[in-house]
């Protein structure tokens, strides 16, 4: 074994699944002390899912004729970042048609919807229930509703009735940072399945036993946090902002 690998397997046996109270910790840190702004890590994480799904599903690589991919948002941080995901998406020349049942009311949510309209990105007004359709009309699905400040145990609609299609969808799944319907602290059990998961910041708990494609966009974490949070990430590298594990 050489001697990278040999570190490789160190790091990953180091390396911190962080608990949603560090996730909110840090995020407040970096909005508060580092002055981020809260657009400019919604930006920087939905780019990032953008580049791990072609890395993950390259447009020579999709298997229907027009490269369709359904976005679906929720209301809250992970709905914004879907929507950056799906302008970038087609700033990358796939097809994505948003589904986003419950418009938030915060401006910054809709600044993104404005920009996702204006790049002629079609909006659903309901999802079908007939799930072939679904299968029929996308290569991919890319879950950004619930994510990391959801409540597992109590899903309302229009989101429980979501989760009940997308479990018996056969084309891929991908999940930004927490799969909906799981537990950000514990593996799923009964959920969604997801193919790709792409982690923010660092891999949630939820991960660890994760077994599908799983990329991590966190490399603008300052060093001291890093550190602070002993996050043991991994190297990225050359100019990549994101990584697979």
């Amino acid at each position: 074994v050489s001697h990278s690998q040999t570190r490789q397997c160190e790091i990953r046996a180091k390396r911190k699944y962080i608990n949603k109270g560090d996730a909110a910790a840090i995020e407040t840190e970096l909005l508060r002390d580092y002055k981020f702004g809260q657009q400019q890590l919604i930006e920087l994480w939905g780019q990032a899912c953008a580049l791990a799904i072609t890395k993950a599903y390259p447009l020579s690589a999709l298997s229907k004729k027009q490269p369709t991919v359904l976005v679906i948002c929720g209301p809250d941080q992970n709905g914004s970042i879907g929507l950056v995901c799906a302008r970038h998406l087609r700033i990358f020349d796939y097809e994505p048609t948003v589904y986003h049942p419950k418009r938030s009311s915060h401006s910054l949510h809709q600044d993104f919807t404005i920009q996702c309209e204006k790049m002629d990105i079609p909006f659903l007004s309901y999802l079908p229930t007939e799930v072939q359709l679904i299968n029929d009309a996308y290569n991919l699905v890319i879950d950004a509703m619930l994510g990391l400040e959801a409540d597992s145990s109590n899903i309302k609609e229009p989101y429980s009735g979501i989760l009940v299609t997308l479990k018996q969808i056969k084309i891929p799944i991908v999940s930004v940072d927490v799969p909906s319907g799981w537990d950000a602290e514990e593996p799923s059990q009964d959920g969604i399945n997801p193919e790709v998961l792409i982690s923010l910041m660092a891999p949630k708990k939820c991960a660890l036993n994760f077994s599908g494609k799983h990329f991590l966009a966190g490399r603008f974490l300052p060093y001291d946090i890093q550190k602070k949070y002993e996050l043991n990430l991994p190297d990225y590298a050359g100019t990549d902002c994101l990584l697979e594990l």
